[in-house]
C-alpha cells in the first residue's frame, strides 16, 4: 500500500476525533473531583472541528477519490454520512454529562469512547476494502459494547453488554471467515472493485456463496434485522438511555452505510440469480420478516426502550426495501436509502434523548404508564417526543414520512417489489398504534404523583437541535437533501415528492 500525505488529509475529520479522544484520556488522569464537564466540552469542541473539516471537504469531493491504494474512498455520500455520525456524537455527549451525574456513574473514559466509536462509523462509510470494513466495524462495535455496559452498578447494563458482546463476537467471526472464503474464491481479491470484477466467474461457486452469506449475516446482525435481531431489546434496555439512542441511531446507520457501499460496489452483479435480480429475493424475505416481526413484537411492549428497540428492528426492514430496489437497479435507490437513514438517525436519536432527559436516578420512567401527564410537567419534552414518534410512524409532514414515501416510491418502479411496498405500508399503519400510546399517555392521562426531571441546559440544546432537524427534513426535504447531496437526481426525485 502506498502512503500519501494527501490521503491522510482526506481523512482528517476521523484523525481529529481519534486525537481528541486520546487527549481526553490523558487529561482525565489529571482531573480531581467528580465533575467531568470540561472533558465533555472538549469532546464537543473536537467533534465540531471534525464537522467543520467535513464541510470544508465537500467541494473537493464532487468526484470519488480512492485513498490508501483502494482501502478507502472519499465521495459526497461518505461525507454526508460522516456529518450525520459526528452530529450524533455531539448530541450524545451533550445529553450524557448531566445524565451520568444525575445517575451517579460519570467517568471520563465515556467521551473518548463516543469519539472512537464515531471514528469507526466513519471508516465503515468510507471502506472500499474488506479489511478496512472489518477494522471500521470492530472499532465501532467495541466502543458500543463498552458503552452499553458503562453503568457498572446496574446489573441490566452489564447483562445487556454481555449479550451484545457475545453475539457480536460470533458476527465478527462470520465476517472475517466470510472474507477469507471470498478472498480464496476470487484468487486474492479484497477490494470491492476486485471482488466485483471476479463476480461473473465465481459468483456461483459454493465457497464464494458461503463466504457471501457469512458476510451478509454479519452485517444483518449489525443492522438488527431478523433473524439476527435478538440482541437489540436486551442491549437497548440495559444500556444507559443516552447510549441506547447513540446505538440505535448511529451504529445502525453506519452498518447500513457500509452494507450499501458493499452491495453497490462488490456484490452488485448477477449474484445468486441468472435473471439479473441478484440478491433481491434474499433481501425481500429478510425485509418482510423484519417489518412484520418487529412491529408485532413492539405492540406487546410496556417498556418504552424495548418498544423503541423493536421499532428499530422494523425500520431496518423498511431500509431493506430500498436495498431490494438497489439490487434491481432502480434509479434513486441509493439516494432513498441515504435520505431514510439520515431521517431515521435524527428521529431515533431525538426519541431516546427525551427518554434520557425525563428520567431521574430512582425513577427512570421507562414504562408507558409512567409517562402519564408528562405534557403538564414538561410540555417542551412532550411536544418534541410527539414529533419524533409521528416521524417514526411516517406521519406527514415529518422527516419519517418523506423517508418512507421516497423509499416506497422508488420500490414501486418494479412490479416485483409491489408486495414489499404493501407490507411496508400496512406495518407502518400498525406501528402508529404503539407510537400513539405514548402520545395519549402524555397528553390525555393524569400524572401519577409529583415528578420532576433534572435540569440540563445541554440536554435542552440537544433536543432542540434534533427536533429542528426532523422538522426541517420533513418540511423542506427537496431543499435540504438537494442542497446537501449536490446530486441532480436526488433533487429531482425529492422535488417530485415535495415540490
Amino acid at each position: 500500500m502506498n502512503f500519501k500525505a494527501e490521503d491522510l488529509l482526506a481523512i482528517s475529520p476521523l484523525v481529529l476525533l481519534v486525537v481528541i479522544g486520546c487527549a481526553i484520556l490523558v487529561a482525565e488522569t489529571f482531573i480531581k473531583g467528580r465533575s467531568r464537564a470540561g472533558l465533555a466540552w472538549l469532546g464537543v469542541a473536537g467533534s465540531v472541528g471534525a464537522l467543520g473539516l467535513v464541510v470544508n471537504q465537500w467541494e473537493g469531493a464532487a468526484e470519488a477519490q480512492s485513498l490508501f491504494s483502494g482501502m478507502l474512498v472519499m465521495d459526497r455520500m461518505s461525507l454526508l454520512f460522516d456529518a450525520t455520525f459526528v452530529v450524533a456524537g455531539i448530541i450524545t455527549i451533550l445529553l450524557s454529562h448531566d445524565y451520568m451525574q444525575e445517575h451517579g456513574f460519570e467517568f471520563g473514559e465515556f467521551y473518548p469512547l463516543v469519539l472512537f466509536t464515531v471514528s469507526g462509523m466513519m471508516m465503515v462509510s468510507h471502506a472500499t476494502h474488506m479489511l478496512s470494513l472489518i477494522i471500521g466495524v470492530e472499532t465501532m462495535s467495541i466502543g458500543a459494547y463498552v458503552l452499553t455496559g458503562c453503568w457498572r452498578a446496574n446489573p441490566r447494563s452489564t447483562e445487556g453488554a454481555l449479550k451484545y458482546y457475545l453475539m457480536g463476537a460470533f458476527a465478527t467471526g462470520f465476517l472475517v471467515y466470510g472474507t477469507a472464503l471470498v478472498y480464496g474464491a476470487t484468487g486474492g481479491a479484497l477490494t470491492y472493485e476486485g471482488i466485483s470484477a471476479k463476480l461473473t466467474a465465481v459468483g456461483s461457486e459454493p465457497i464464494f456463496l458461503v463466504g457471501f452469506f457469512f458476510i451478509l449475516g454479519a452485517l444483518v446482525f449489525k443492522v438488527g434485522a431478523v433473524p439476527f435481531h435478538m440482541w437489540a431489546p436486551d442491549a437497548y434496555e440495559g444500556a444507559p438511555s443516552n447510549v441506547t439512542g447513540f446505538m440505535a441511531a448511529g451504529v445502525k446507520a453506519a452498518a447500513f452505510a457500509g452494507l450499501l457501499r458493499l452491495m453497490q460496489s462488490a456484490f452488485g452483479g448477477s449474484l445468486l440469480a441468472v435473471d439479473g435480480s441478484g440478491w433481491v429475493k434474499i433481501f425481500s424475505i429478510i425485509a418482510v420478516l423484519t417489518m412484520v416481526l418487529g412491529n408485532l413484537a413492539a405492540l406487546r411492549q410496556e417498556n418504552i426502550k424495548r418498544m423503541l428497540a423493536y421499532s428499530s428492528v422494523a425500520h431496518a426492514g423498511y431500509v431493506l426495501v430500498g436495498f431490494c430496489a438497489l439490487g434491481l437497479g432502480l434509479q434513486g435507490a441509493d439516494s432513498s436509502i441515504t435520505f431514510y437513514l439520515i431521517a431515521y438517525t435524527f428521529t431515533t436519536l431525538g426519541s431516546f434523548a427525551v427518554v434520557t432527559w425525563v428520567g431521574r436516578r430512582n425513577d427512570e420512567r421507562l414504562t408507558v404508564d409512567s409517562w402519564a401527564g408528562l405534557a403538564s410537567e414538561r410540555p417542551g419534552a412532550a411536544f418534541a417526543m410527539t414529533i419524533f414518534l409521528l416521524s417514526l410512524g411516517g406521519v406527514p409532514p415529518t422527516a419519517g414520512f418523506f423517508g418512507k414515501f421516497y423509499l416506497f416510491r422508488v420500490a414501486m418502479g418494479s412490479a416485483q417489489l409491489y408486495p414489499l411496498v404493501i407490507v411496508g405500508v400496512l406495518t407502518s399503519v400498525v406501528s402508529v398504534y404503539y407510537y400513539l400510546r405514548i402520545v395519549v399517555a402524555m397528553y390525555f392521562r393524569e400524572p401519577v404523583g409529583q415528578r420532576q426531571a433534572y435540569v440540563s441546559p445541554s440536554s435542552r440544546v440537544a433536543l432542540l437541535v434534533v427536533a429542528l432537524a426532523v422538522v426541517a427534513l420533513g418540511v423542506l426535504p427537496g431543499t435540504v437533501i438537494g442542497w446537501a447531496s449536490g446530486g441532480e437526481a436526488v433533487a429531482k426525485a425529492v422535488a417530485a415528492i415535495a415540490p
